[in-house]
């Protein structure tokens, strides 16, 4: 029987990445905000307090994979770069608020942000975006109220990945560890017509079943099928070849 521990090491890098975070020109603030060190520390522990409550990976990696499918959807939709600015930035700080509490987390956390990006001179036409995506990111009491609070949801909600799974013992994996793990790739694209996203997964069934995946991220598709209509986009989950969504 092969277990979790010996293919810890053959998780396959999620795909797709467009790396558009990357450009410095065109996105100030984004990478202003990437540079702040306080920004920088209360993600650091908010993953910190995740852990310690057996919670997935929350820390750099999600925020980097968040932050890039947020500014590929926009981008890809021919939005404006400082609206992209935003959306990184927003993409960047969505999960601040887990450093003082999971509960209401995205609400604690666009408080947070608003603090921090004010301290920072941000002009307050630029933090309002900011902090309605931030507060509306979560599938308890989340809405897409705008272009950045959509795609945020879209792509916070379609990182599923093998390394996400923080626990080391096998034995203390739940229902989202097991699920996680089993996610070998992990592709969020939009369709050349610019009518469709598809979040396409491949699964290894040895570790989690499709059935799994649906018990515990029902919520969060049907939020992203929101999101998607609101960008006047159709949503399709395809897992294994086969279209669910």
């Amino acid at each position: 029987m092969i277990t979790f521990i010996q293919v810890k090491n053959s998780y396959e890098r999620i795909e797709g990445m467009s790396n558009i975070q990357n450009d410095e020109n065109r996105f100030p603030l984004f990478n202003k905000v990437k540079q702040n060190h306080e920004i920088s520390v209360y993600i650091e522990e908010q993953n910190k307090s995740l852990h310690a409550m057996g919670f997935t990976e929350h820390s750099f990696a999600h925020i980097g994979v968040v932050a890039d499918r947020t500014a590929y959807i926009l981008d890809t939709l021919g939005v404006d770069d400082h609206t992209i600015d935003l959306a990184l930035t927003a993409a960047w700080m969505h999960d601040l608020g887990n450093v003082i509490n999971r509960v209401d987390h995205s609400q604690s956390g666009a408080l947070m942000t608003f603090y921090l990006l004010d301290k920072m001179g941000i002009p307050a036409e630029d933090i309002a975006p900011i902090i309605r995506a931030i507060g509306n990111h979560d599938e308890g009491s989340g809405v897409p109220v705008s272009d950045i609070a959509a795609a945020l949801i879209l792509a916070d909600k379609s990182d599923v990945r093998r390394n996400r799974v923080q626990d080391e013992d096998e034995k203390d994996y739940d229902i989202h560890d097991r699920v996680n793990y089993s996610v070998k790739s992990s592709k969020l694209k939009i369709n050349q017509d610019h009518t469709a996203i598809k979040l396409k997964l491949e699964i290894d069934t040895r570790y989690g079943e499709i059935g799994e995946y649906f018990e515990i991220f029902m919520e969060r598709m049907l939020l992203c099928r929101k999101a998607a209509r609101f960008l006047n986009l159709e949503f399709h989950l395809i897992i294994n070849e086969q279209t669910l969504m």
